[in-house]
Parts: C-alpha cells; sequence; structure tokens
C-alpha cells in the first residue's frame, strides 16, 4: 500500500492558493482513480482508499494545517504499517516555475514547513516528493505579485492564466504518480522530470 498524500491548508478560502497545489493534485488523482471511492476522515486528514492500476493507495490530504501535515502522515502510515518509502508527496515548489515538475527523494525540506514536519514525524526524508513548480513573486509577470513576500505569495490565488493551464499540468502529476508506483523513481524521474 502506498499513502499519496497532497500538501495544503483546508477550507475553501485556501482553495485556489498556490499553497494547495497539493490538494489540488490528490483531486485529480480521485477523479481519475477514485471517482467511486468514499470520503473517510481519518488521523486529522481526509482520505480515499484507491486502486491505482493492482496497487492500493491512499490519498490524503491533512486537515491539521500546512505547518502540521506530518502528523496525519505519520497516523496513516503507523496504522496501515505503510513504510516510509512508499509515501509520495506532493506539494508547491517555489523555486521552481510555474508548471515545472520534479520529482526527487532523500532531499531536505528546503525550508518548506510541511515538508519539515514529515521530516521530523517520520524521523526520514526516504520518501519521494513532486515538488510542484508555482514560481518566486520576484519573477512573476503580474507587477502586483511581484512586490509580494513569499509567504504571502504562496497564500494567494493563482491568477485566471495560471488557472487555465493547471489542468494539463495536475494531470501531468498524476500520471506521474501512477508511472512511479508501477516504474520506480530513476524511471520516473527521466521521464517526468522538467528539464532546466
Amino acid at each position: 500500500m502506498w499513502l499519496i498524500v497532497g500538501l495544503g491548508n483546508p477550507g475553501q478560502k485556501y482553495s485556489l492558493n498556490r499553497h494547495n497545489i497539493g490538494f489540488m493534485a490528490i483531486d485529480v488523482l480521485l477523479n481519475i482513480y477514485g471517482k467511486s471511492a468514499s470520503e473517510k476522515k481519518e488521523h486529522s486528514a481526509l482520505t480515499h482508499h484507491i486502486n491505482i492500476g493492482e496497487t492500493k493507495a491512499i490519498l490524503c490530504k491533512p486537515q491539521t494545517f500546512m505547518n502540521l501535515s506530518g502528523q496525519s502522515v505519520r497516523g496513516i502510515c503507523d496504522f496501515y504499517k505503510i513504510p516510509v518509502q512508499q509515501i509520495i508527496a506532493l506539494h508547491d515548489e517555489v523555486d521552481f516555475p510555474f508548471n515545472t515538475l520534479k520529482i526527487q527523494n532523500q532531499r531536505g525540506h528546503g525550508g518548506h514547513n510541511g515538508i519539515r514536519d514529515i521530516h521530523a514525524q517520520m524521523s526520514s526524508n526516504d520518501y519521494f516528493r513532486f515538488k510542484l513548480g508555482v514560481g518566486r513573486p520576484d519573477n512573476h509577470p503580474d507587477k502586483y505579485m511581484s512586490h509580494m513576500s513569499v509567504a504571502d505569495y504562496v497564500l494567494a490565488n493563482f491568477t485566471s492564466m495560471e488557472q487555465a493551464e493547471l489542468p494539463d499540468f495536475l494531470k501531468k502529476a498524476a500520471e506521474g504518480v501512477d508511472y512511479l508506483i508501477a516504474n520506480g523513481y530513476n524511471k520516473a524521474a527521466t521521464k517526468y522530470n522538467s528539464k532546466g
């Protein structure tokens, strides 16, 4: 069994924030693989138990707010006996341009508080991460965005132009999750990691 966790903040006001791109990716995975899966509330998270091909997986949206995401991850992994090596975390990455995907593992948290908490709760970084690029404010074409702090920027909504591109980006991430589970990290990183 795999745990696929999207990082974000609960509540409608956060739903289109850049920081919630992990939740958005979980929604796409659910639409592809779990249309008939019922939602559960467990370990301070909303979950759906699905099959990706012949592989059992849990889709997870922690409801603890971003900085405590690891609590749900630890609770679910302990309860279902999921090894850390079978966790995939999908999250926003400001250091990559918007629409850029990188699959990585065994890396530092890079200042991302949700990942920092997963590292701490699991006492390990030996899990897979789908870093979903949202760009930085100082490089954003919208002049209003370009003057924001990083903290305000990730809690701002995607622009209408970005929202138009999100479905294809998130579909690519969802396909990458399937491919990683079926084919392993090296092949998935080669196939899906954005160049540059």
